[in-house]
């Protein structure tokens, strides 16, 4: 075993986060040529199922809807499941109770937050910045909402932010972490910059929440969105979640209201009265089955306090990229992503000229990550399952597989 693999051991043998993977089912990808276990590094793009979700929703089809029925409603507390979740979701980002509402997929909620944004800034505010680098759709939804508003639309970086707001801004929609190279994005300090130019904040944390600590009420934020199949572990497709900062949850007007959000859901008035609270964040019939899917993924965290994950997450970012530095050929790959912690996620992104190719061929080996054109191979570090030894056998595999041979060990 090489010195790196010891290593692994030794630092797999100290990790208090180790328990936690037993909590999930990764059984299902492995190395059967060399008949070692499979490494997944995509729970950026899918988390890992949770080994208690398949019972749960058994429970919910054969119980809640097979015998209860409507019943389910309230016997089964469907009804308050979207503002039940969002608050088991709240600690993991840093929000306070009746913050955040769950429902609706991301870019859903990325059309609420934004036009959401432009109505809290006020007359006279008519552009919207968007992260220049950002998840196309993040950028599509931008586009949309600031036709619908009558705004200009100015893409920018991260980092011209500052510089580029003005009396004119009413909204900026940023992405906590990119999703291509894994650099996280100075959330606080933007955040304040944003508000001290009077405009309103709306962060996209698809890729942070379940990461790393965000502290959206400690920090100020205004509004924020985010999915639930990456960190969070939810299941595909699973419902994405909307913050609204309390102080103005009686202020945000929701461009998409509907019956769900009603002060009176069951009134069936012609005219609209917005819920009090997250609730207005809703629009229509909840997606139960997904939805409580997620409530059961959120059990897995329970004892597990986000700053150990976050620390967990750098330990094996750095160690991957030594493990790479050391295995993989010089020259034949390059990292996208930052070395120093303060603007990492959990993510390592690495440059490669055939790096379709080179995925495949990995995936084929049991080492799942995944591929961004035109040449990016990404690797998702979940620190929930993700151990020290996946690490090392990862970067050693990449490197059998850049060279066409065998390292052995």
């Amino acid at each position: 075993m090489s010195e790196l693999g010891m290593r692994a051991e030794k630092l797999d043998a100290a990790d208090e986060l180790a328990g936690v993977r037993a909590r999930f089912v990764l059984d299902a990808v492995s190395d059967h040529a060399a008949g070692a276990a499979g490494v997944y590094l995509d729970g950026n793009s899918l988390g890992a199922l949770p080994a208690n979700v398949p019972g749960r929703l058994d429970d919910v089809v054969r119980r809640q809807w097979g015998a209860l029925r409507i019943r389910s409603w309230e016997e089964s507390g469907w009804w308050t499941a979207p503002e039940r979740i969002g608050d088991r979701i709240a600690p993991l980002v840093g929000a306070a109770a009746g913050q955040i509402v769950v429902g609706d997929s991301t870019s859903v909620n990325v059309f609420k937050a934004v036009v959401g944004a432009v109505r809290l800034a006020g007359e006279g505010r008519d552009e919207i910045l968007v992260d220049a680098t950002t998840f196309p759709t993040d950028g599509y939804i931008a586009e949309s909402a600031a036709r619908m508003t009558g705004c200009a639309l100015r893409p920018v970086t991260p980092a011209e932010v500052p510089e580029a707001l003005g009396d004119r801004t009413a909204a900026v929609l940023l992405n906590h972490v990119d999703y291509r190279t894994g650099r996280l994005h100075d959330l606080p300090g933007l955040t304040s910059a944003v508000r001290a130019a009077g405009a309103v904040a709306v962060w996209d944390l698809c890729h942070s929440a379940g990461a790393l600590p965000v502290g959206l009420d400690a920090h100020g934020v205004d509004l924020a969105v985010g999915c639930t199949y990456k960190y969070l572990n939810g299941g595909p497709g699973s419902p994405a979640y909307l913050y609204v900062r309390a102080d103005l949850q009686d202020r945000f007007d929701s461009p998409l209201p509907g019956w769900n959000s009603h002060a009176e859901p069951f009134g069936m008035r012609p005219d609209y009265t917005p819920a009090a609270g997250a609730p207005r964040g809703r629009v229509g019939t909840p997606d139960i089955l997904s939805m409580l899917a997620l409530e059961a993924a959120l059990e897995v965290w329970d004892g597990v306090p986000i700053e150990a994950v976050r620390a967990k997450s750098l330990a094996l970012t750095d160690f991957f990229l030594e493990c790479v530095a050391q295995y993989v050929p010089p020259g034949r790959v390059e990292s996208l992503t930052p070395d120093a912690h303060e603007e990492r996620g959990s993510q390592v992104a690495l440059r490669c000229a055939d790096a379709g190719q080179v995925m495949k061929r990995l995936i084929e080996r049991g080492v799942v990550g995944d591929f961004r054109h035109p040449d990016v191979l990404r690797f998702g570090f979940t620190p929930l399952y993700v151990g020290f030894a996946d690490v090392e056998r990862a970067a050693r595999v990449l490197a059998e597989t850049l060279r066409g041979e065998t390292l052995g060990g």
